[in-house]
């Protein structure tokens, strides 16, 4: 054996017992005729001892050892005269007796260790080191109990894993398909699947009433922290369900799921929030419910009731209240603008007002309105005296909300508010069923196609779509949306209009969808799902600002893998092969 026990095991009651340890050089330290080798593997850290009055040559070998070598050593567990208590393995040390040097190293490119020396850059192009680090490689186990909790948790409901195709057709609605050629059909393409939407519903229309798969998904979209052009779902379907059943069983595996990663207990029902009142509330359809800072409408406080234009001509005023920061600096608020003046918020400016500590008011718009005006404001967004209240506002609603939202977490982010080791969870239900594309100029399906409206509105589809409901819901904790879903449509009349509003020809509806518009002929049993993004729920769990820690091998910001060099350029006997030719400007 190459090992008899790990780097991460050995007590102070194996003390005298004979071991043989393998694993990675994480540094080597000489002191006088000794010399200390700390060994790494993925389970902790040993340190070795060689004496070089015990064994010279054994000695000698271990000083020419370099980090990253990889190593068998042969010894004794004795006991550690010098403990480290902020080790397992602290208490103890193994005196070699043997020492095999299985593979050299040359020196890597950063340190491996929790707080390394290396940047992203660096670290994602040998992200097979990188994997070495604790931090890292605790993640990952992370990722791996959580998915073994949730199969175990499905399978004590009855539902049956199921691997969907991952080369399929092209579904254009929606974000960009990841298109692969077939060589054996020119001129032809699968796409791979942003989700197995359509063959779940499949599943479920084959009798197969409860499904799920730990899916690979693709979509060919702009990265940002929380989205990799490649991606994990915990994909679920359920027949002869309604809303409150799905939500009431994931709800139950959230929480058995917080109980058991992090012994945090969710209450025993979690809020349920209409999207229209927390766009109002909070400008956001994921609120981060861990702090308040609620948007307060200033309409009746503002608009009119003095000289600034800016106010007398917007179609929406808001403001939030942030508590304590009257003391803000006009450094500090110049930063404040700048932020909302930045591409990535939009907003063309921002109002505040200090309601400071000895009862006087500040604002930089002081000469527009009354202090009878100011009280009016501080009792409507319940200010106290050392508040500040910062205020956007702007010709549309929502997308003022939307830039109120971006100041509201920047001030959460400055206060510290937005502790990641709390949890406020929470279901957002009652979408718009549709939204309007100015790209594409016509209505889209928020979600999908495939989306039952609510009841209640159907009579609304022919003239009044855009004010339809969808009878779908969203899994939102901390500010980021973890999971989502929907009732699906099962009566092809039904399906057939949403295919109409959206704008599809019965042709085109066909050649798209046939096969579930055909499927839906023989008895489509009522159905409804849920995707929980595993490597967004990771990263909760783990206290992570990206999902690209919690994934063995990420792509960059620009979708590289810069490990592997990829994408890249194809050889032109296989473009000839597939069929293709490049056109590529200059």
């Amino acid at each position: 054996m190459y090992r008899t026990n790990t780097c991460g095991e050995l007590r102070l009651t194996d003390a005298g017992k004979e071991v043989t340890l393998a694993g990675w050089v994480q540094r080597v330290r000489k002191m006088g005729g000794m010399t200390f080798v700390d060994v790494r593997d993925r389970y902790g850290i040993t340190q070795i001892v060689f004496n070089e009055s015990v064994d010279a040559d054994l000695c000698a070998m271990a000083n020419k050892l370099g980090r990253e070598y990889c190593i068998q050593i042969k010894g004794v567990v004795s006991e550690r005269q010098s403990k480290n208590p902020k080790m397992p393995t602290g208490d103890i040390e193994i005196l070699a007796k043997q020492l095999n040097i299985l593979s050299e190293s040359i020196t890597p490119p950063f340190t491996i260790e929790d707080n390394t020396d290396g940047g992203d850059d660096i670290r994602m192009k040998y992200r097979y080191l990188d994997l070495r680090r604790s931090a890292v490689r605790k993640n990952l186990e992370l990722r791996h109990r959580m998915t073994i909790l949730i199969r175990n948790f499905l399978d004590s409901k009855e539902f049956i894993e199921v691997e969907t195709p991952i080369l399929i057709g092209s579904t254009p609605e929606g974000a960009r398909d990841f298109v692969v050629p077939s060589r054996m059909n020119p001129g032809q393409f699968y796409a791979l699947p942003q989700s197995p939407q359509t063959l779940k519903q499949l599943l479920m229309v084959s009798g197969f009433d409860r499904y799920f798969q730990i899916a690979k998904c693709f979509r060919d979209e702009d990265l940002r922290a929380d989205r990799q052009p490649e991606f994990t779902q915990i994909d679920c379907e359920m027949s002869f369900v309604d809303q409150d059943d799905v939500i009431d069983l994931f709800e139950d595996m959230a929480r058995h799921l917080f109980k058991e990663v992090r012994g945090v207990e969710l209450p025993a029902k979690l809020q349920q929030m209409s999207w229209h009142e927390a766009m109002k509330r909070f400008g956001s359809d994921k609120p981060d419910l861990r702090f308040g800072m609620e948007f307060v409408e200033l309409m009746d406080v503002l608009k009119g009731t003095g000289s600034f234009p800016v106010f007398n001509d917007a179609n929406y005023i808001g403001g939030i209240c942030v508590p304590g920061c009257a003391n803000y600096t006009r450094k500090q608020l110049d930063q404040l603008t700048d932020f909302v003046k930045s591409q990535q918020v939009g907003a063309k400016g921002l109002v505040y007002v200090k309601f400071n500590e000895d009862g006087t008011v500040k604002s930089s718009i002081d000469k527009f309105y009354t202090p009878e005006v100011w009280q009016s404001l501080k009792e409507k967004v319940g200010a106290n005296d050392g508040d500040l209240v910062l205020i956007l506002s702007g010709d549309n609603a929502n997308k003022t909300r939307v830039q109120l939202c971006a100041l509201r977490l920047e001030m959460g982010d400055r206060l510290g508010l937005r502790d990641k080791n709390k949890f406020e969870c929470l279901w957002i239900i009652d979408f718009p069923l549709f939204e309007w594309s100015d790209e594409e100029q016509r209505l889209m399906a928020t979600h999908h196609p495939f989306t039952m409206p609510n009841p209640d509105d159907i009579p609304l589809l022919e003239e009044h779509p855009e004010r339809v409901r969808a009878k779908a819901y969203d899994f939102v904790c901390n500010g980021i949306e973890v999971g989502g879903g929907s009732l699906r449509i099962h009566d092809g009349k039904l399906q057939e209009k949403m295919f109409q509003i959206l704008g599809f020809t019965p042709e085109k509806a066909m050649a798209q969808f046939g096969f579930l518009i055909n499927a839906f002929k023989y008895g489509a049993p009522p159905h409804a799902g849920l995707a929980f993004g595993l490597d967004r729920f990771v990263s909760i769990m783990a206290g992570l600002d990206s999902i690209r820690d919690c994934i063995a091998f990420p792509k960059n910001n620009s979708g590289r893998d810069v490990m592997l060099d990829a994408p890249g350029y194809l050889d032109p006997k296989q473009l000839e092969e597939l069929n293709l030719e490049l056109k590529l400007e200059e």
